[in-house]
């Protein structure tokens, strides 16, 4: 069985939709779709969930433009026929109804994958309805059912064994139609809903293909391949051809967006080949992630990384940051789910990049504040330059205001202020 992932970008409307219809009908085979939450989706039900736990802004009206760009959708492709297909979806967004309608539990994380998963679950619900509407036969599955997680909400971790057993039970239900089911969500042994990690449907298709030992993956984005650069700042970035499961995991440990950092380990376990490759042009080679290719002749690629905070720490009485310290400060960016992207410290300091966003950097420099002196800088870029040469760090770094910089044999990493006027 082929593994076909879909993200946000590949279902945002009606037409793209359709386009997917058009890669799927032309696959022969068994197949299964990982698919994510339309568009930009996942932010918007988050900015609700924060309305909803802030009391801040008008949640109904917030949840009501949700549903609205559902119900577009579905009328642009089902027109009269979509009386079946809404009572699914309203089935859905009433559950979301329903949480609005009452208080927050008090765990934050795990009322973010209640509300959340929404967006996968009606996502696929649509998408199986209109491929079966084509003539395409689908069978839908919830993931909250067979990829059995822990309950390590908004970052769970997955049990393989027991997924494994409930896959299969999955697939002898579908017989030989297509099986639907959405990227990013699982579930407890209990039935609560689990998340992921941010972006984590390509883990979904990958934990996929590793139980069904598939011959290969596939995932369809808005870009050609693995590029040596965005191509929406950088327009002369170049495709990929093929790069190694080590290479891929390096580049989505820095940041590029094309491939989640958990994918390719159950791949790799498996020997099961990642193809890259776009959905505005099925035909093309992409990018082939593999065991097999070189490291010989990579070229420069570049990282840029906005909205960066710059935190430094240290004891408010001078001791030196050993152990003790350093479990304190990892304790705090794990409780808050931050991301830690650069690391630099000295005797008596500690200094990390991290993304600024999201609602717990305020909680988390509270925290920290407590035994230590909090210093930061937001409104910062990180560049990356992965294989980098002297000429890709004066392309990409002359004339920056760098703060902090970083080498090793093979990367380079820079803290610089955002540009003037960006």
């Amino acid at each position: 069985m082929i593994v076909y992932k879909f993200g946000g970008a590949s279902v945002r409307s009606a037409g793209a939709i359709r386009n997917l219809a058009g890669i799927v009908s032309g696959r022969e085979g068994r197949l299964l779709l990982v698919i994510s939450a339309f568009g930009k989706m996942t932010n918007a039900l988050e900015s609700l969930l924060e309305s909803w736990y802030s009391g801040s802004g008008d949640r109904y009206a917030m949840f009501r433009q949700i549903r609205d760009y559902h119900e577009e959708i579905i009328s642009s492709l089902f027109g009269k026929e979509s009386g079946s297909v809404k009572n699914d979806f309203n089935t859905l967004a009433a559950e979301v109804g329903a949480m609005l309608d009452g208080s927050p539990s008090g765990s934050y994380d795990y009322d973010y994958d209640r509300m959340v998963s929404f967006g996968e679950l009606a996502s696929t619900r649509i998408v199986s309805s209109y491929l079966e509407s084509r003539g395409i036969g689908t069978f839908w599955a919830d993931a909250r059912q067979w990829l059995v997680t822990d309950n390590t909400h908004r970052e769970a971790n997955v049990d393989f064994t027991l997924s494994g057993k409930r896959l299969s039970k999955v697939l002898t239900q579908a017989g030989d139609r297509i099986v639907v089911t959405q990227g990013f969500i699982g579930g407890t042994k209990d039935g609560a809903a689990t998340t992921l990690g941010r972006e984590g449907s390509d883990y979904t298709a990958a934990i996929a293909a590793n139980l069904l030992e598939a011959p290969c993956v596939t995932v369809w984005k808005d870009v050609a391949g693995i590029l040596t650069a965005d191509p929406l700042y950088y327009p002369g970035a170049e495709k990929l051809d093929e790069i190694s499961y080590h290479e891929a995991i390096e580049l989505s440990f820095y940041g590029a967006k094309v491939i989640h950092p958990k994918t390719i380990k159950p791949l790799q376990n498996k020997n099961i080949p990642l193809y890259v490759k776009s959905f505005d042009d099925p035909g093309g080679s992409g990018t082939l992630i593999h065991g097999n290719a070189g490291a010989a002749g990579l070229r420069p690629v570049l990282i840029v990384k906005k909205e960066q905070m710059l935190v430094s720490l240290a004891p408010r009485d001078f001791s030196f940051v050993v152990e003790d310290c350093l479990s304190r400060i990892f304790a705090g960016f794990f409780r808050y789910r931050m991301k830690v992207n650069l690391i630099q410290h000295s005797a008596i300091s500690f200094t990390i990049c991290m993304d600024n966003g999201g609602p717990f950097v305020s909680r988390l420099l509270d925290d920290l504040r407590g035994d230590f002196r909090v210093l930061y800088n937001s409104g910062l870029e990180l560049i990356t330059i992965r294989h980098y040469t002297q000429a890709s760090i004066n392309e990409h770094v002359s004339g920056r205001d760098v703060i902090v910089e970083q080498r090793s044999r093979s990367t380079v990493q820079f803290v610089v202020a955002r540009p003037a006027g960006n």
